[in-house]
């Protein structure tokens, strides 16, 4: 049985130590809902046209027992705090039927979270002054920030992250080609990480266009150099397609500033994706030329 969790039984959110031991399906997946802010620590859902991001995980009876307390819910019981569902539960790579805890309980919706993701939400409130961000698009690409005059902000580069789960593809879908995105699907991929400030989480919120759809804010877990690094930001696109081949200048982008960092490997892996969905071994040459 699968159970999916949007709130403190999230990896690193208060009650994850109840989840440690079941194994964890997808760290990429959601539900149709929309999410509450109850101003009690945590979050509730209920059932709407929204979308809802959190967790998937196999567990046994015991484990849904547990989480059945933790949620105050008792089969029969009319006045339960929440209601268990089985839900379809998306992912990357395919849909799963999962055990989903949904309320009724007004007083617990005082505030829609548009993001529809807790750990979002909370970083949102909190704004730390720091935060380490995971690029692996075109925000490798030093050149991009000089021109949007923010390459102060992005000047702590901690070098090459390893994110384990997930590959790099062109699923967003621009008029002249593909663009950047990561899918989960077992992978393993680098991508370029900074520490930056409040002013550079503003405007990557805007660059990414999290308020029109395009893509979202998510955490990950990546390391760097072998040492872990928890809840780190990135972006991830929200409605996929096809992979399509990237116009020529954001594949330069993505070449030029993944070099000085990411392992020769990775980056001829980079080199090999861009022939197989459409360039030239003579395009991607060019590429590689100092512009």
């Amino acid at each position: 049985m699968y159970v999916f969790v949007y709130g403190t039984l999230r990896r690193h959110e208060s009650n994850y130590a109840l989840l440690k031991e079941p194994l964890l399906i997808r760290e990429q997946a959601w539900v149709e809902g929309v999410l509450y802010e109850t101003n009690r620590g945590y979050p509730a859902l209920r059932e709407g046209d929204g979308r809802v991001y959190g967790e998937l995980y196999k567990i046994n009876s015991e484990i849904l027992s547990k989480v059945d307390e933790l949620e105050d819910f008792l089969e029969g019981r009319e006045d339960n705090l929440y209601i268990r569902k089985v839900k379809k539960v998306a992912t990357d790579t395919g849909e799963y039927e999962a055990f989903v805890y949904y309320s009724e309980n007004e007083a617990l919706f005082q505030e829609e979270i548009p993001s529809g993701d807790w750990k979002v939400h909370q970083y949102l409130k909190e704004k730390p002054e720091r935060t380490l961000y995971f690029a692996y698009g075109s925000c490798m690409d030093d050149d991009r920030f000089k021109k949007a005059g923010v390459d102060r902000h992005f000047a702590n580069c901690l070098g090459a992250g390893e994110l384990k789960g997930y590959t790099m593809k062109y699923l967003f879908q621009v008029d002249d080609g593909g663009r950047g995105d990561i899918l989960e699907d077992g992978g393993t991929m680098e991508g370029v990480v900074y520490e930056i400030p409040q002013q550079a989480v503003e405007y990557l919120f805007t660059r990414e266009g999290v308020t029109p759809g395009w893509y979202r804010a998510a955490f990950i877990d990546i390391t760097i150099d072998g040492t872990p690094h928890k809840d780190v930001l990135t972006f991830i696109v929200k409605a996929k397609y096809e992979e399509t081949c990237p116009p020529d200048h954001y594949a330069r982008e993505i070449l030029r500033g993944s070099l000085p960092h990411v392992s020769l490997a990775y980056h001829e892996k980079l080199q090999k994706q861009l022939t197989e969905i459409g360039m030239t071994k003579e395009q991607v040459q060019n590429l590689l030329k100092p512009s």
